[in-house]
């Protein structure tokens, strides 16, 4: 892992190197850089692939106590180290939380092709009965930590109300207990989910939909066929709103569909970027 320091504080990511053109591969809330390992692997032979861990749950390195993490906050991280790694024609993927929505209209000059896989959109926030729970819990003194305790037991985390809603695959318990345990261990990295979850306005999806019309570049909705969370419905209609948006479905995938089918997604993403090139 390496590390940038950002306004916010310090952020690690995994970086292949290479001269290819920079895949920026983001992951969701309470995953680390592991969720992409299967597409990132496949996509390094001929691109240059960074997965940020920004400071959603996953992340190892608390932020600084007066960060501004809500929603727009994390986005405007996510510019920054765009900014800060000196990143050009970038192709941004995203998955689970909508944090690359919001740069559209706001800071988008480095981004060439903007990729949304499963994620919160539209009216769908927070998402589904988990993200409702996450919400709510995250409400109550020690809410979270509590809620928190679920993902110890396999039994609990493999509902469909909790993790196991997210995947069709069955997710090893041992790469959960590596996504959650700066959660459980630590007071400052769930003072910073808190405020992901918490500080950001119930309409700020709604909001970033808007700017999505004025996005001039490529962009492709790649969603979980087998979604419940992030319906399928929600991908057709951010599809819609992109002026140059393509929709496609990845089939025996949920919300997380670089875990349930890493070849398709990785294909889709191949055909898009070979089909759209970026600009000199």
């Amino acid at each position: 892992m390496r590390q940038v320091q950002l306004s916010a504080g310090s952020v690690e990511f995994t970086d292949t190197g290479g001269p290819g053109e920079v895949v920026v591969l983001v992951p969701g809330l309470g995953f680390d850089e592991t969720v992409w390992t299967a597409v990132s692997e496949q996509l390094a032979p001929d691109f240059r692939v960074i997965v940020p861990v920004l400071p959603i749950g996953g992340h190892r390195i608390p932020m600084n106590a007066d960060a501004d993490l809500s929603a727009e906050g994390v986005a405007a991280l996510l510019g920054e180290f765009l900014e800060r790694l000196d990143l050009h024609a970038v192709t941004l993927v995203q998955n689970d939380a909508g944090t690359a929505q919001l740069l559209v209209g706001v800071d988008d000059k480095r981004v060439a092709r903007l990729v949304l896989t499963s994620c919160e959109a539209l009216e769908n926030y927070p998402p589904g009965f988990q993200g409702k729970a996450l919400y709510a819990a995250s409400a109550v003194p020690a809410g979270l930590f509590l809620l928190l305790q679920s993902f110890k037991v396999p039994f609990l985390v493999r509902m469909k109300t909790s993790l196991g809603g997210m995947a069709v695959r069955p997710i090893p318990q041992e790469q959960i207990r590596r996504w959650y345990r700066p959660l459980h261990t630590s007071a400052d990295i769930r003072r910073d989910l808190r405020k992901f979850v918490r500080d950001g306005k119930k309409d700020v999806y709604l909001r970033a939909a808007e700017r999505l019309r004025t996005f001039d570049r490529p962009a492709l909705v790649a969603w979980g066929a087998e979604d419940r969370m992030m319906p399928p419905a929600t991908g057709r209609r951010l599809a819609e709103l992109l002026p140059q948006g393509r929709y496609v479905e990845i089939p025996g995938a949920a919300t997380l569909v670089q875990l349930d089918n890493p070849e398709a997604l990785t294909a889709e993403l191949r055909r898009f970027i070979a089909e759209n090139p970026a600009p000199v």
